[in-house]
Order: C-alpha cells, then sequence, then structure tokens
C-alpha cells in the first residue's frame, strides 16, 4: 500500500530486501492533499522510481464520501475518519492482493506515529475489520507487534525488520540514506480531511447538503461564507480559483465578477433573492483591490447567461468574519 511518503517507500525496500517481489497499490481518494501540479499518484511513481515496482492505482469515491458521512469509529481532531480510512483501504489492498495471488499486504505504518490510526489498539482493528489477520505486515514496526503469518511461514526473517516507533523521523531518514534513497517527499499534508479550516467547510457542507463528489471539488477553493441555511457563495483567492470556480458553476448558480477593478470570480448557489446577491456583491467587492467607495459587480445566471450590475459598497472585515466558513 503505497502512499508516496518515506514510510511507505522503507516498507517496500525493506521486503524486496528479502527478496520478495512488490507490486503497489496507490488509492487515490477524493481529499488527497497534492501539489497543483501533481496527482497524488505521480507523487507516488517518483517517489519509486527504479524501484522496479508497478503501481496499480485505485480511485475511492462513493465508497469513500459514504464514509465520510458516517465513519463507524468517528472522527479524529478534526473530519478526518482515520480509522474507517484504513479499514477502507486495506479491504480494498485486500482485494487487489486475492486478485494477483499475492499472499500478503504491506503498509508503512509505525506503531504510536498517529494517535488515532496508528496506535496499538487501531493497527488491531484495521487487520481485523479488513479480514486481512495475519497478513497485514508492517516492516517499520514489525518487531513491536505479534508475528505476522509471513514471518510465522519464514516467508521473510523478523529479524531483518525494524522496531520504529513515535513520530520521531531520524530512523527513517537513517534507514533511507543506508538505502541510497532520496527525493522522498515531506511527511507534511497528505489528506486535506486533517486540516481545521478544510474540515469546517466539509462539517458546514453535511450540516446542510448531501455530499457529491462536485461538492468536494468545490470545497478544495475560494473562501466560502454561509449567507443563511440555503445559501452559500465561494469567492477565489486568486487567478487558478477564479477559473476553477467558474468550471464548477452549475445551471443554478450565479457567477459575480467586478467589472472596472481587479478582483475575485465568485458563486452563489442554493436559494437566493436580491437581497442575498446585493449581499453576496458586497462580499465580492471587500476582496477587490483599490480602496475605493464602491465597486460595480457584475452578476449572471450561468444557465442564460443573462447579467446585471450592482453598484455595492465592501462589506465590512467583522460582517465578513460572521458569516465566513
Amino acid at each position: 500500500m503505497l502512499s508516496g511518503g518515506l514510510d511507505s517507500i522503507l516498507a517496500i525496500k525493506i521486503v524486496q530486501e528479502q527478496g520478495i517481489e512488490v507490486s503497489a497499490v496507490h488509492f487515490v481518494t477524493p481529499f488527497a492533499s497534492t501539489d497543483r501540479n501533481n496527482s497524488s499518484a505521480e507523487a507516488a511513481r517518483v517517489a519509486i522510481n527504479g524501484m522496479g515496482v508497478v503501481i496499480r492505482e485505485i480511485f475511492l469515491t462513493d465508497a469513500y464520501l459514504d464514509m465520510i458521512i458516517n465513519p463507524r469509529h468517528g472522527y479524529g481532531k478534526n473530519m478526518n475518519p482515520c480509522a474507517d480510512c484504513h479499514i477502507l483501504m486495506c479491504r480494498e489492498a485486500k482485494k487487489v492482493m486475492e486478485e494477483i495471488e499475492a499472499q500478503f499486504v504491506v503498509t508503512g505504518e509505525v506503531v504510536g506515529q498517529r494517535p488515532m490510526s496508528q496506535n496499538r489498539n487501531t493497527l488491531r482493528l484495521v487487520e481485523k475489520e479488513s479480514g486481512l489477520q495475519g497478513l497485514l505486515l508492517r516492516p517499520l514496526s514489525a518487531q513491536l507487534l505479534p508475528p505476522t503469518i509471513p514471518e510465522k511461514e519464514g516467508w521473510l526473517d523478523r529479524e531483518m525488520l525494524m522496531s520504529f516507533s513515535g513520530r520521531i523521523r531520524r530512523p527513517q531518514i537513517e534507514l533511507a540514506e543506508s538505502y541510497g534513497i532520496g527525493g522522498y517527499p515531506s511527511p507534511a499534508g497528505g489528506c486535506l480531511l486533517t486540516a481545521k479550516e478544510f474540515s469546517r467547510k466539509v462539517k458546514d457542507l453535511l450540516d446542510y447538503n448531501a455530499m457529491s463528489m462536485h461538492d468536494v471539488e468545490l470545497l478544495k477553493v475560494g473562501r466560502h461564507f454561509r449567507l443563511n441555511a440555503e445559501t452559500k457563495l465561494i469567492v477565489g483567492r486568486d487567478k487558478r480559483e477564479n477559473q476553477r470556480i467558474e468550471e464548477l458553476a452549475q445551471a443554478s448558480d450565479y457567477i459575480f465578477r467586478p467589472t472596472k477593478a481587479n478582483g475575485p470570480s465568485a458563486l452563489l448557489r442554493g436559494k437566493y433573492d436580491a437581497e442575498k446577491t446585493t449581499l453576496a456583491a458586497e462580499i465580492v467587492a471587500r476582496y477587490c483591490d483599490g480602496n475605493e467607495a464602491t465597486y460595480d459587480i457584475v452578476f449572471r445566471l450561468q444557465s442564460s447567461g443573462k447579467s446585471e450590475i450592482l453598484t455595492v459598497k465592501p462589506k465590512r472585515n467583522t460582517m465578513l468574519s460572521e458569516l465566513r466558513i
């Protein structure tokens, strides 16, 4: 199971060193946090370049969204259902294992590295609920865990596995250096659901609406404002986000942008009236360049293209903080 981070790279290398043939599976989730120019799968490919491993990508969509909405084992500090996420991925890995007639599954998990998903109780839970009892090998911490079937059967030597634990990265870095592995990504990032600001957006969406893949893509861009229970405004923060917001607009959405000043594009979604469109224009005006008393903001209905212009004063920051998600 290859995330593309150093731990999963090392897990592959450790078992390869014992003559084990490895096939990698990389899970692409709706909430993967990646560089703007690279998919998580591409980052994983780069990470193991030259290691002789074929990568299979698996896209987790509907099942993943269902898990986010109702995680059996709850959320972490934010909206991250880490235990359920690991169980889902391990179940999918088990299917691949059986399909290609592999004999066990390897992950880069380290005991105690992550408080919710990599404590001993959760590691046991994941193994049990995924159906991989005895077949889930964690080479970086194997000597701290009960022997797995591959170890008991002598498919590999337990003494050549590691006993890493906790959040200190020095042992992994030193092991990577001994293998000549470099250029691996920073451990920062990962899942957007662990980020406080993004989690607020997810929670707000679940409080008021169902969640679709389209909704998830929109959560990834812009500043989000809740105008009322049925209406939300998303305001772009740069040129890329402005373009993405307009790409994601649906037929019933309104698109806002300034006419004579540099400023953001914004998307208004939900039930709106003259009061709400004026409020949306005032918020857009707040993020326009300059220090004008008023701004002309054009807004159009996406389906018809029909547009109008509102001349508004920028909304005060104190009011914005009450509306911002």
